[in-house]
């Protein structure tokens, strides 16, 4: 439990102290006009109240993705708290606030006109493939996911659902952002945190009443505690795993959303940064959840490789199962509302507006102006009708890239904001040696990964090698770049 509050009290100290640090670096301005107010649309550029864009920023990067992705770490052992805390404070919470605030200054610019801006025009040509590519995965994803899941809960085939949540999401891409997102989020960010916080409460009161026990941060537990270790080495698959509750690529396609809405630039620090830091503490509550509640790493590792008893039947625990266990265990009948209610709403909140980017990301290419509803519509049936057509197809080929392309944008992003701050004539230091991190984290995966995650599985002597080599290769760039700017 020590270990559990220490991680927490850091999360909180990162958002006073460190995010003070960063809205100070990049220079927060209220006197600065927003896009809210300068480019007022009523669409999408849109004044909101400063609560609602924080719960809205906050479902858009989280989902389910603090807690699935949180779960799948905790089978590495306690290593996955240090990746949280010290990922989300340093990283995952700067890409955010960074990712947010250069979209406010360059007029609410989405990510790929951003990483062109500063990175070269070629590199907004490929990275409008490239965000276009993970919006419509992570749409598609959250079409059928949800689909299966309420079609095994009402009896009714999974068909309808798919037209019924498509029909959803056509209307929060196409209507004004206050209209329903704006309306039903804030409700089911309510679910989420009190579905966080229950659990957390949970957690520690169980550890003190002896029922479950929670592990500690000690020299003895800081191994890769993961059923097939061969398979899945802790460095750098630890990293990749756990993305959403650390740093997540995604997040920055979802930013520039609530750069749109933002009322003043003073907010910026607890709409980006703060939201942030919600998501790592939530992947805290359920990385300690899951590893106390199934008797330590050990028991969540054998719960997914040979199963438990669940009415009888021998069932490998996923993720959603152990949301489902641990919710019903520990808050009874209104637990298993809220475990429906998150596994099966929460991800239609990330999904809904991953169109929407994906609409404003296609429409910024195109130049198309989409305060007219009729070019809102002539962009978006055409994704929908090709989302419809992902939804009949095997997209598991497809799927298995997603987590390293996405911890791949995010490093793209970390060296954006490098080359910002050169060009701004800033340190570039704060961006440009996480983002060294991330280069080595990502080649090295791609090096090492099991094919059946996206990588060439090769042996961990040339993961390494070749992703300290391309780390260091870029980042020597970064500081010869931004020597030759100073002179």
């Amino acid at each position: 439990m020590i270990t559990f509050f220490i991680c927490i009290a850091c999360l909180f100290a990162g958002y006073f102290l460190y995010g003070k640090f960063l809205e100070r670096f990049i220079g927060v301005d209220s006197e600065r006009p927003v896009p809210a107010h300068s480019m007022e649309d009523g669409v999408d550029y849109k004044p909101m109240s400063t609560w609602k864009v924080f719960v809205i920023q906050f479902l858009n990067i989280a989902g389910l993705g603090p807690v699935f992705g949180a779960i799948m770490g905790a089978a590495y052992g306690p290593a996955a708290y240090i990746w949280i805390v010290v990922g989300c404070i340093f990283m995952g919470a700067a890409h955010d606030f960074f990712s947010g605030m250069m979209s406010i200054r360059s007029g609410g610019a989405n990510m790929p006109d951003i990483i062109g801006e500063n990175l070269g025009s070629s590199m907004r040509t490929v990275m409008n493939v490239v965000v276009s590519f993970l919006l419509l995965a992570v749409g598609v994803s959250f079409v059928t996911g949800p689909a299966d899941l309420i079609a095994s809960l009402t009896g009714v085939g999974k068909e309808v659902w798919l037209y019924a949540i498509f029909l959803y999401y056509l209307l929060a891409t196409l209507l004004p952002i206050d209209k329903i997102i704006g309306t039903v989020y804030p409700f089911m960010g309510a679910a989420l945190l009190f579905m966080a916080v229950g659990v957390g409460v949970m957690l520690v009161a169980g550890d003190i009443s002896g029922v479950h026990e929670m592990i500690e941060i000690t020299p003895a537990t800081l191994k890769n505690w993961h059923s097939d270790p061969e398979n899945n080495i802790m460095i750098p698959m630890l990293f990749v795993v756990i993305s959403c509750g650390a740093i997540s690529g995604f997040h920055s396609t979802q930013s520039p959303l609530m750069a749109r809405c933002l009322k003043n630039e003073r907010y910026a620090r607890p709409v980006f940064y703060g939201a942030m830091i919600a998501e790592g503490v939530v992947a805290m509550v359920w990385a300690s959840a899951a590893m106390a509640y199934f008797g330590g790493p050990e028991g969540l590792n054998d719960a997914a490789t040979n199963g438990v008893m669940i009415d009888g039947v021998l069932t490998k625990v996923t993720p959603a199962i152990a949301v489902d266990m641990i919710c019903r265990s520990w808050l009874g009948k209104v637990g298993a509302i809220i475990a429906v209610i998150g596994v099966v709403v929460c991800p239609i909140t990330s999904g809904d507006t991953a169109f929407r980017s994906l609409r404003l990301t296609v429409a910024d290419f195109l130049k198309s102006d989409q305060k007219p509803l009729m070019k809102r519509v002539m962009i978006s049936v055409p994704i929908f009708v090709l989302a419809f057509i992902c939804c009949k197809v095997d997209f598991s080929t497809v799927w298995k890239y997603v987590g390293i392309g996405n911890q791949i944008l995010a490093t793209i992003v970390m060296w954006t904001a490098s080359a910002y701050f050169i060009r701004k004539g800033k340190p570039h230091w704060i961006c440009s040696v996480p983002a060294t991190f991330l280069t080595f984290v990502c080649v090295s995966y791609f090096m090492m990964a099991p094919h059946v995650n996206g990588g060439l599985h090769l042996s961990p002597v040339a993961g390494y090698v070749t992703g300290c080599a391309a780390a260091l290769g870029i980042f020597l760039f970064c500081i010869i770049r931004a020597g030759k700017q100073v002179r």
